[in-house]
């Protein structure tokens, strides 16, 4: 099975990016030790037997695909029967999804593999309905450590801004528990949170979810003159198609730039879409290796819609440390060409090629079955792309509105290309 036969089937994923009753993107590992002690067998009812059976089935399917699939034969040096005996038992004895997600989150964890995980059948739900209209919080979380979350961004106008929720905090407890893979919110059921601000100090505000409409996957922003800002939360089926058509409809001389800001990545042939839409047919972009080892080069396909080739504009794209898989291969292959400043923060370092298998519950596995590596060599995997121009954007220009890296990506390309150069490697700081 090859990317191109089966394109469909394989996501760049990244490190857990769950908006919080918003959009589950790629799932990741909970961060548990694999020492933590159960919850002791006296304070919950013991597993049905259909509960212990289904259980088993789920953690045998994970252990199994692990073992046949993943994309370093040797499992990171992990000994995987090892894992299995120590998890099983725990598995097995888990009274409820929160419980047996938790170890199946911690055997994976031992993989150091920041896409490899496995989601919950409510956590499934979550991710299917992510572009539906529904109940939300508002907002987008990071799994930061074990049960801790991270607070990435809050959506505007949502019931979490009105609460006054900022990016930054840290989300303790929702309702005096641990937000779980088990967790869900409905329309008017207030939620009280726990959380710890960016200085450290407890808060506890009152959430009601509301019914939202989502979160359109691409938009669009012309109110600048002669700049074109295509924002793109995940490389979503279409993405391609709708950029072409955006492309095709501004005038000759437009900057284009394209924002990837917290975007966690998504499908492998919509990144590929999005390239051509820079960069000519069949120009190699990137190297796909396999668990054999085997290389295979990935070329660039037609998918910018109707375009039928690259657009000449100027392009710059704007990165964060919340950019990642694809929304880290595709500036890092446009910087390469020299055909895009990149500018913003460092990314996130989480690129591999991965792809979902389903679980006997309803639950979902994502595992990584292929390594990446640029055209130029560069494996981006725990490095990252780093930007031509390095602005970071402050929790204070979150909450003032103020946009430091648009900014300077407005102010690049409104630059002659020589003078874009020099300035970004001036910029650029020496590694």
């Amino acid at each position: 099975m090859t990317v191109m036969l089966r394109p469909a089937l394989y996501r760049l994923a990244a490190g857990l990016a769950v908006a919080a009753c918003l959009t589950m993107a790629a799932t990741a590992p909970s961060q548990v030790r694999a020492d933590e002690a159960p919850v002791a067998a006296g304070d919950i009812s013991p597993p049905s037997r259909e509960r212990v059976r289904m259980n088993a089935r789920v953690f045998d399917a994970v252990w199994d695909t692990v073992r046949r699939s993943y994309y370093d034969p040797d499992l990171q040096g992990v000994d995987w029967r090892e894992a299995r005996q120590t998890f099983r038992p725990r598995a097995i004895a888990a009274p409820d999804d929160r419980a047996l997600y938790r170890e199946l989150s911690a055997m994976l964890d031992l993989l150091d593999d920041d896409h490899a995980g496995a989601a919950s059948p409510a956590a499934v739900r979550r991710q299917d309905t992510a572009r539906t209209r529904r109940a939300v919080m508002g907002v987008t979380l990071v799994r930061q450590d074990g049960d801790l979350w991270r607070i990435e961004s809050v959506r505007s106008s949502s019931p979490a801004e009105a609460a006054g929720v900022e990016p930054g905090w840290v989300l303790q407890a929702v309702d005096g528990q641990s937000w779980g893979v088990d967790f869900d919110v409905e329309d008017g059921q207030t939620l009280r949170l726990d959380l710890t601000d960016s200085a450290g100090m407890a808060r506890q505000v009152s959430v009601t979810p509301r019914v939202m409409d989502p979160v359109p996957a691409f938009s669009a922003d012309t109110s600048r003159p002669g700049v074109v800002v295509l924002r793109i939360e995940a490389f979503e089926r279409g993405l391609g198609r709708w950029l072409g058509e955006r492309l095709a409809a501004i005038p000759a001389g437009t900057d284009v730039i394209l924002d990837l800001r917290g975007n966690p990545g998504g499908l492998l042939l919509e990144a590929d879409a999005a390239l051509s839409c820079f960069l000519p047919a069949q120009q190699e972009w990137a190297t796909r290796i396999s668990r054999a080892g085997r290389p295979v080069a990935l070329s660039i396909m037609p998918g910018c819609g109707s375009l039928s080739g690259p657009i000449p504009n100027d392009v710059a794209l704007l990165v964060d440390g919340s950019s990642r898989s694809a929304a880290e291969l595709t500036p890092a292959a446009l910087q390469e060409a020299g055909r895009a400043l990149v500018v913003g923060e460092p990314t996130a370092g989480s690129v591999l090629i991965s792809q979902d298998s389903p679980l006997p519950d309803g639950g979902r596995l994502t595992l990584s079955r292929a390594d990446y590596v640029t055209a130029g060599g560069v494996r981006l995997e725990k490095r990252g792309v780093t930007p031509d121009l390095v602005v970071v954007r402050t929790p204070e220009d979150r909450r003032t509105g103020r946009d430091p890296a648009l900014d300077a990506a407005v102010a690049a390309l409104a630059l002659e290309p020589s003078a874009q150069r020099a300035r970004a490697a001036e910029a650029r700081p020496s590694l």
